[in-house]
């Protein structure tokens, strides 16, 4: 078979011939990969800039993907820290770590929307009690996975959704998704009056975003939950401690670990079947696995999702 080979964190992979998997747990199966997507945390495991990543060499990179059983079922799979990735023909996944797809499910689209709503759908479904008619910010909302955000803030029943980020043109196409307001980070105290915060961007300008936004609040005894999601603004954000004090502020994450495996697996029926319905818009653009070399370093809006066989 063909895989896409990551043997130096200094280049991109390698599209070559590998040797075939071989399941050998109880649960595990050898599987058809169909489409995987080329997402943040694919690269981050694979060059081991993420905290759960092993950063072993050489490997198959993909963390997830759409793929078929032995029995011709689609699945949507996770996989766990493993060195035999989804960026090749075939793969093992445990099976209780997969859901079962309607067999006219597009590959692409299931494959490009999971990991990056998964994020905004487990943070409001498993790390707060969210209810209907609450306000939502999202900070970093011009992302792919921030776009998702808005429409799955909005799905929930989010009663006033703000999205926020830098990029001006991008800001401007959310209303169409449900964005209700957009802001620039320099007018984040326009979004002060919210009850959650969706962060994708952290570092430096989530901290120097926080006092303005909370100084603003009408009410600084209402209950603000700030979700910590990504950090495409940096590792480390220098909160001051006035925050912790003058607000009833609370700041946690929601990723790997934070939330257990079972939840985000008990998750997964509902968002494939929002994103099968058309429930939520997904920009996704297959790209043959042959061309990973390519793809791994594209700059491109749209979500690369890599198509084996092609």
């Amino acid at each position: 078979m063909h895989a896409a080979v990551l043997s130096s964190f200094d280049a991109p992979p390698v599209y070559r011939d590998h040797p075939e998997p071989v399941a050998t747990g109880a649960d595990e199966m050898v599987v058809e990969v169909l489409a995987a997507g080329l997402h943040h945390l694919t690269r981050a495991k694979a060059t081991g800039s993420h905290y759960s990543g092993t950063g072993a060499l050489p490997l198959i990179p993909g963390a997830d993907g759409v793929v078929r059983d032995p029995s011709g079922q689609l699945r949507y799979a996770v996989l766990d820290d493993t060195s035999a990735g989804t960026f090749a023909d075939r793969t093992v996944i445990d099976a209780r770590r997969s859901v079962v797809l309607p067999q006219d499910s597009d590959p692409v689209l299931i494959a490009a929307a999971m990991n990056p709503g998964m994020s905004s759908w487990v943070a409001l479904r498993r790390r707060v009690a969210f209810t209907p008619g609450q306000r939502v910010l999202i900070i970093g909302a011009t992302g792919n996975a921030g776009r998702m955000a808005v429409q799955v803030a909005k799905l929930f029943g989010a009663g006033h959704v703000i999205a926020a980020g830098r990029d001006a043109a991008r800001l401007a196409t959310l209303p169409a998704l449900g964005a209700d307001q957009t802001c620039t980070f320099d007018r984040i105290d326009e979004a002060a009056d919210v009850d959650v915060v969706l962060d994708y961007v952290w570092g430096e300008p989530a901290a120097t975003a926080m006092i303005p936004l909370l100084t603003a609040r009408s009410d600084r005894t209402a209950p603000l939950a700030w979700i910590q999601i990504g950090s495409m603004g940096g590792a480390t954000a220098p909160v001051p401690s006035v925050a912790l004090r003058s607000a009833r502020l609370q700041i946690l994450g929601s990723g790997i670990g934070s939330v257990p495996a079972r939840d985000f697996i008990a998750e997964l029926p509902e968002l494939a079947a929002a994103v099968a319905q058309g429930s939520i818009d997904v920009r996704a653009r297959a790209v043959p696995l042959a061309d990973i070399a390519q793809a791994w370093t594209a700059g491109t809006d749209d979500r690369i999702v890599l198509v084996p066989g092609r």
